[in-house]
């Protein structure tokens, strides 16, 4: 590659960066497709092309490229979240992959044990999962992490008021 191309890329990945900081989503897909015409071998561009397919409620467009981009790079701990929180959020599908969400979650704590954001949305699913002791744990596990965590105290007590007694 040369290095015009090389900075091509990534002044293309960048600008899709910026769409998307500013809500730009169109135009952060338009740049980045352009930055992955020239290299295609990277995961960043299609954790950001995904983030902005996510922000545009394309979820299967989003899932494929947060799978792309773990495919490239295993360690890409957001990613996992991220596919995670789609499959835990989406609407319109009726029986979501909830224990396909937990794997992924499971990963994500894994690469990084105080993700407070996959601890809570590890609760929610071991909670829709009926694990409401699992739930619990996870949810002590944050609280350790960050004590103030006020949707984690939340959920934990509406878990043991409603579910546990």
């Amino acid at each position: 590659m040369t290095e015009n191309n090389e900075n091509e890329y990534k002044k293309y990945l960048d600008m899709g960066i910026f769409d998307i900081q500013d809500g730009k989503y169109a135009c952060a897909i338009s740049n980045i497709n352009k930055s992955l015409e020239l290299k295609n071998d990277w995961e960043i561009p299609y954790f950001y092309r995904a983030v902005a397919y996510q922000a545009m409620e394309n979820f299967d467009e989003a899932m494929l490229d947060y799978t792309k981009s773990l495919q490239l790079n295993p360690k890409m701990t957001d990613a996992y979240y991220n596919r995670a929180k789609i499959i835990l959020t989406r609407k319109d599908i009726e029986c979501p992959d909830v224990q396909a969400a937990v794997a992924d979650l499971e990963e994500a704590i894994k690469l990084d044990e105080k993700f407070i954001d996959a601890l809570y949305a590890m609760a929610a699913a071991q909670k829709k999962l009926g694990h409401y002791n699992l739930a619990v744990e996870y949810l002590d596990k944050l609280l350790e992490i960050e004590p103030d965590a006020v949707n984690a105290k939340a959920l934990k007590k509406l878990i043991l008021q409603k579910y546990m007694e």
